[in-house]
């Protein structure tokens, strides 16, 4: 599917609209969004997913999902999560899957020793159910997710589509932000993560979504502008992202939406004939120069709290004792429960009632990777060596999927700062897997 420039243009224009409309109409997220499921999985029945269709409306979903819970617009609050895993149930169902999805598998089998084990060791007051829910979820979802991309074979412009259909919804939630955020000057305080500017929602989940966005339309900008209207307009909506994601002062979505650029910058530069370098650094370049003007932009309008902010400094200008807001005690009590029962851990969603038990309240873990360690122990440790180098072994005839090492830092550094909260960490991991091959129309880079 090719866009041509007035068609992209409108469906900009349109999930714009869609956000304010959002925003004035309450109870039309909730209708949006249980259209999208089932209009979803009814046009992945219809096409029998032959063009991977189910890829397209996932990450469709996925860029939805957090503006769903922003607008209270969700049934399920896990919406986003298990929307993906039928979506890739059914795309199995038509399309089969590899056989050599085999880590998968055994990736997804090694999950249920810490379900089994937290029957046992969660409290008889706990809703067990729910409390596994909420913490499997998410890797349950990228087992599913895993299983149907592994290998599979698509074009990098197929690649790009589902990327565009991620972010869209995306720029819906920006109109949403600018609309819901008051006067700066009222509601900036201090240095902490602000939910008046994060649509009155999670920041580190908000933030965690504008930062895919960000890498998304940079990588259009940088890789598929090929005349000065498409530039213009990716390069603006990647600013936007940019000023919105810095004002969550939520650091996790944004640092790691910045790393992602710099990885696929210098990837691409390896990769390139010498006549294609210089376009390309006079992007860079050009990029740098808006990003240091739009960040004096948002100190002017934070008075200095956003250099504060991303300086670990408090709105008096002290630095702070814990640069991840009290997330390396969590860390350390995982690491503990891990210590003490290393094969199986202490079961799912059991580190959350230690904590309770032991400081009072109810304390959700945002590293995936301590969390995994604790509940599950060495299957755990298993289980996390397979995502993190079946990629990388894959890569290796797999060389033209340019994004491979975005996608698995997106997880990585997701996953240490917002654990699985939402769907995208899973879903945007397994992108990684696919088995992706360039033709020389589909972008503007020259290949060596």
């Amino acid at each position: 599917m090719k866009l041509k420039v007035r068609d992209y243009i409108l469906l900009i224009a349109f999930h714009f609209l869609l956000g304010v409309a959002f925003y004035y109409v309450k109870p039309l997220s909730k209708i949006v969004g249980i259209l999208v499921l089932v209009g979803g999985i009814i046009y992945v029945i219809k096409k029998k997913n032959s063009n991977n269709e189910v890829l397209i409306v996932s990450g469709y979903i996925v860029g939805l999902e957090i503006l769903m819970r922003i607008t209270g617009g969700i049934i399920l609050y896990e919406y986003g999560k298990y929307s993906v895993m039928i979506l890739m149930l059914v795309g199995i169902y038509y399309s089969g899957f590899s056989k050599n999805a085999l880590p998968y598998w055994i990736y997804t089998a090694l999950l249920i020793p810490g379900i089994l084990v937290a029957s046992e060791t969660l409290s008889h007051n706990s809703e067990i159910r729910k409390a596994i829910s909420f913490n499997i979820s998410g890797p349950v979802c990228l087992g599913i997710s895993a299983v149907y991309c592994y290998f599979r074979r698509i074009s990098f412009n197929q690649l790009n589509n589902i990327l565009l259909f991620t972010a869209l919804p995306i720029l819906s939630t920006i109109a949403y932000l600018y609309l819901y955020t008051p006067d700066l000057r009222e509601i900036l305080i201090g240095t902490g993560s602000n939910f008046e500017t994060s649509g009155g929602f999670g920041p580190n989940q908000v933030s965690t979504i504008l930062g895919l966005g960000m890498f998304i339309f940079f990588s259009r900008m940088f890789l598929l502008s090929k005349n000065k209207i498409l530039f213009a307009i990716n390069l603006g909506l990647f600013f936007t992202l940019f000023y919105r994601a810095l004002l969550t002062f939520s650091r996790g979505g944004f640092i790691t939406g910045i790393l992602m650029i710099i990885i696929l910058v210098i990837y691409v530069l390896m990769y390139v004939k010498k006549s294609g370098k210089l376009r390309l650094f006079s992007y860079i370049l050009f990029s740098v120069f808006i990003s240091f003007l739009i960040w004096g932009y948002t100190s002017t309008k934070t008075n200095g709290l956003i250099d504060k902010r991303y300086a670990n400094q408090d709105a008096a200008g002290r630095t702070k004792e814990d640069n991840f807001s009290g997330r390396g005690e969590i860390f350390n009590m995982e690491v503990e429960a891990f210590i003490d029962n290393p094969v199986f851990g202490i079961g799912v969603a059991k580190s959350t009632e230690l904590r309770e038990e032991k400081l009072g309240q109810v304390i959700v873990s945002h590293n995936e990777i301590s969390r995994t360690l604790s509940e599950h122990g060495a299957c755990g440790i298993m289980a996390l060596l397979i995502v993190l180098f079946t990629p990388l072994i894959l890569y290796l005839g797999n060389k033209e999927n340019i994004y491979v090492f975005c996608f698995v830092l997106f997880w990585l550094l997701t996953i240490n700062h917002a654990a699985m909260r939402l769907a995208a960490p899973a879903f945007v991991y397994s992108l990684s897997l696919l088995k992706v091959y360039i033709s020389d129309e589909e972008t503007v880079i020259h290949r060596k």
